[in-house]
């Protein structure tokens, strides 16, 4: 789609065709979808004698679906082929070098949103280069279609008409087809590709909400065995935003206790929003000196000796 030629007169132009007939025959191609706009492109490509870049909002958001629309199957494989490989290999080749160039530089913090940024930045150029040269590519494929057709049937203006209804026109099938393996996309990146990079994430947060409340149960137990009471007023600052705790001598499913230190996940980002208000409560056995563990994380993300809902 990019590499068209911009020829003068352009590829496949039928110069014997008188103007009604040659609009005859893209309408016919068109079909009634869209018809005005692509006959305006089509004259205005006549006009000028060579192709030129136009743009085309439905190529820039949605290029694969609009070539199943428009019947282009083939050329809509090449395209998802060819042509998301080529940008996978940019974001990857660029990624690569900034990664060794210029990434020690940028904030941990920002470290992924800057990978994003990149990433969307090249997805977006190769849109826009599409998108300037989709009008261009579809009246080249009307041209050679028509240049078909007249050769195949030059005197029979009904197998004309059939021959470009066939290869034109519109495809609601392919459109749904186009959406529902992108729907597809969608779902496979969340089940197998998101929870790779989610794991390695929820596995620190884990970590660092299961340390930080330890300690403060520590500072809790010295507290309770040294007065007998448990500290509800003690302050259990940290540093660590993602964890809120407190000190209470009751919990949310505990049944039996008598001070309990109660840390939440908070503020947490994609893709392990599902941590937050997830709970680690550390509780003591009244009339005993056992401090015992529960969490409302399944029994996969809870720690070992916590007990999970």
């Amino acid at each position: 789609m990019l590499f068209i030629e911009t020829d003068s007169p352009p590829p496949f132009y039928q110069e014997s065709l008188t103007p009604a007939k040659r609009q005859q025959l893209d309408e016919w191609f068109i079909g009634n979808r869209t018809q005005r706009y692509y006959l305006k492109r089509f004259e205005q490509f006549d006009r000028q004698g060579y192709l030129s870049p136009k743009w085309h909002w439905a190529a820039f958001f949605i290029t694969f679906p609009w070539l199943l629309y428009r019947k282009r199957y083939m050329d809509a494989i090449v395209y998802s082929v060819a042509g998301w490989s080529f940008i996978q290999l940019n974001i990857a080749l660029v990624l690569v070098a900034f990664e060794f160039v210029a990434m020690s530089y940028v904030p941990d913090a920002y470290q992924m949103a800057t990978r994003i940024g990149i990433a969307a930045m090249i997805w977006l150029f190769w849109s826009a280069m599409v998108a300037r040269w989709t009008d261009a590519y579809y009246y080249r494929m009307a041209r050679r279609e028509i240049a078909d057709a007249i050769n195949d049937h030059p005197r029979d203006e009904a197998k004309q008409k059939s021959h470009l209804q066939r290869e034109g026109g519109v495809s609601l099938f392919g459109l749904a087809l186009g959406f529902g393996l992108f729907a597809f996309s969608l779902l496979v990146i969340k089940v197998q590709f998101l929870p790779i990079i989610a794991k390695p994430k929820e596995n620190a947060v884990l970590f660092d909400t299961y340390d930080i409340a330890k300690n403060a149960q520590n500072r809790v137990v010295l507290i309770y065995q040294q007065t007998g009471q448990c500290p509800v007023n003690l302050p259990l600052s940290t540093e660590q935003q993602q964890l809120r705790m407190y000190v209470d001598t009751q919990a949310a499913g505990v049944v039996n206790t008598d001070c309990a230190v109660v840390a939440t996940i908070q503020n947490v980002t994609f893709p392990i929003r599902y941590l937050n208000d997830q709970t680690l409560v550390f509780y003591h056995i009244p009339d005993s000196d056992d401090w015992r563990c529960t969490s409302s994380l399944n029994k996969k993300q809870a720690p070992p000796n916590c007990i999970a809902d």
